[in-house]
C-alpha cells in the first residue's frame, strides 16, 4: 500500500471514530409520521412531477431544438459508449466479489450483470437484485461453487453500495460547491470494516425480508452467516469509479449533442452528474432512478444553465441509458440462443444414412 493510501485510510477511520462519538452525544430524532402508501411513492410523484412541470415551462423552446447530422451521431457514440459502461460494471461486480474471496467466471458475471440489468426498471425496482441472489445460490452460478444466502446477498448488495461511495467521491471535483464537495467525501468512511460491517447486515435483513429469503437466512449455521471482509476495498472503489466515469462519458456525448459548453466545465458537469447519478442510485424513488436523476440534475445544473437544453440532455441520456439495457440484454439473450444452437449442433456423418448405406 502507498504512502498516500495509508494516510488517506488513517485519515477515514480517525473520520469514523468521530461520527461515532457525535453520533453517541446527539438525542435521537424524534419520529415522524408515516406517509400514507410509504415514502417511495411520494418520492416518485414528487421527481416526476418536477420535471413534467419543467417540461410544461419549456415545451416551446424544447421543440425549437434540432440535432444535426453531427448531434446525431454523438448520441449514436453515446450508445456505444453505455454499452461499454455495462459491460465495465458487470467487470467491478466480479471486481467485488474476488475481493470477498469468491472466484468469479468473468463472463459469466459480465453476462449476468448486463442480463438482468433491465429487471431494475420493474415495479418494485429489486428484482435485477433478486435474479442475481438466486443465480448466485444456484448450481449455474458464475462462480467456482455456490455461495449461501448470506454471501449471496453481500455479494449482490456492496456493488452498487460501492458504486455510490464511488460516484459520491467525484463530486469534490467540481469544487467547493458550498462545502458539498466535502460532504460527499464523508461516504468514503462507510467502507471501513467497523462501519461496513453492521451497515451489510441492515441491508441483508432488509434485503432478505423483501426477496422472502428471511427463514433460509435463520436456517444458516454461524460461519455460514459470517462475511470476512479484507480491510478497506479499493479494488472494489475503482473499478466503479471507473464504470461511473464510463456513465459520464455517454452524459458527455448528449451534451455535446446539444452543443452545451463542456471543455471549461468538464468537472463542474462531472459533479453535478455524479451527484444526480447517485441520488437516482439510491434514492426510494421510481425504478430505474426515473424522474430522480433527471430533477436532481436540474436542481443542481439548472442555475448556470438554460433549462431548456438541459433538460434535452437529461432526457435524451435517459433515452440512451434505456435503449443500452434494452440492447444489452437483447445481445445477451442472442448469444445464448447462438451458443445453445452450436451446442446442439447438425448431425454427424456416422449418424446420417447415405445412398451407399443398406436399408434395415
Amino acid at each position: 500500500m502507498s504512502a498516500w493510501s495509508r494516510h488517506l485510510l488513517a485519515l477515514l477511520q480517525r473520520l469514523g471514530t468521530g461520527l461515532g462519538a457525535l453520533r453517541r452525544r446527539l438525542p435521537s430524532p424524534p419520529k415522524l409520521p408515516a406517509l400514507p402508501g410509504g415514502l417511495r411513492p411520494w418520492i416518485t410523484l414528487g421527481s416526476i412531477g418536477f420535471v413534467m412541470a419543467a417540461l410544461l415551462s419549456h415545451g416551446r423552446q424544447l421543440v425549437q431544438l434540432r440535432l444535426d447530422g453531427q448531434g446525431w451521431l454523438w448520441l449514436l457514440l453515446g450508445v456505444g459508449v453505455s454499452l461499454l459502461s455495462l459491460v465495465v460494471n458487470g467487470l467491478a461486480w466480479g471486481v467485488v466479489m474476488r475481493w470477498l474471496g469468491l472466484r468469479p467466471d468473468w463472463a459469466a458475471v459480465v453476462e449476468l450483470h448486463v442480463a438482468t440489468n433491465l429487471r431494475k426498471f420493474l415495479p418494485g425496482g429489486i428484482w435485477h437484485l433478486a435474479s442475481r441472489v438466486q443465480r448466485l445460490r444456484s448450481e449455474d452460478t458464475p462462480l467456482a461453487a455456490p455461495v449461501g444466502t448470506t454471501m449471496a446477498l453481500v455479494a449482490v448488495l456492496l456493488d452498487p453500495l460501492v458504486a455510490a461511495v464511488a460516484a459520491l467521491a467525484l463530486v469534490p471535483l467540481g469544487g467547493w460547491q458550498g462545502g458539498l464537495g466535502l460532504v460527499c467525501l464523508l461516504p468514503l468512511a462507510l467502507l471501513l470494516p467497523r462501519w461496513l460491517d453492521p451497515l451489510l447486515l441492515r441491508l441483508e435483513r432488509r434485503r432478505a425480508r423483501d426477496l422472502g429469503l428471511e427463514e433460509e437466512l435463520r436456517q444458516e449455521t454461524p460461519l455460514e452467516r459470517s462475511t470476512v471482509l479484507r480491510g478497506y476495498p479499493w479494488p472494489p472503489l475503482l473499478a466503479e469509479m471507473a464504470f461511473v466515469l464510463l456513465r459520464f462519458a455517454g452524459f458527455c456525448c448528449c451534451i455535446q449533442a446539444f452543443d452545451l459548453p463542456l471543455a471549461n466545465d468538464a468537472t463542474v458537469w462531472l459533479a453535478g452528474f455524479a451527484l444526480a447519478w447517485t441520488a437516482g442510485l439510491v434514492v426510494p424513488g421510481a425504478p430505474g432512478g426515473l424522474g430522480v436523476f433527471e430533477a436532481v440534475l436540474l436542481l443542481r445544473m439548472g442555475v448556470a444553465l438554460p433549462e431548456a437544453p438541459l433538460l434535452a440532455v437529461a432526457l435524451s441520456y435517459r433515452l440512451i441509458v434505456t435503449l443500452t439495457d434494452l440492447l444489452g440484454a437483447a445481445l445477451v439473450s442472442l448469444d445464448g440462443s447462438l451458443a445453445r444452437g452450436a451446442s446442439s449442433g447438425p448431425p454427424t456423418s456416422a449418424s446420417t444414412p447415405t445412398s451407399d448405406t443398406p436399408s434395415q
